[in-house]
């Protein structure tokens, strides 16, 4: 993946980070960013299963941090949610 050499000069300058580092951390968080939808939610919602929280509560959480993301997708129903991690 190129990495934007403007942005990856901007962190070297503003956060004290080598070239090297910052070209990192862009590539990280961009691939943090590129997760398609589906793996998000499926992944939220089995990390926080093994922490007992229930359904309802899961699938409200995910569809409050899917809509603070950066990118926001269009906003899913409960019932969407369900869809995505049961099929």
């Amino acid at each position: 993946m190129a990495v934007d050499p403007d942005l990856v000069a901007h962190l070297t300058r503003t956060a004290g980070l080598t070239a090297a580092e910052a070209a990192r951390v862009v590539e990280d968080v961009v691939a943090f960013h590129a997760e398609p939808v589906e793996e998000y939610v499926r992944r939220r919602h089995a990390h926080l299963k093994t922490y007992g929280v229930r359904n309802p509560e899961i699938f409200a959480r995910v569809a409050e941090e899917l809509a603070d993301r950066v990118v926001a997708p269009p906003s899913l129903s409960e019932r969407q949610l369900r869809r995505i991690v049961y099929g």
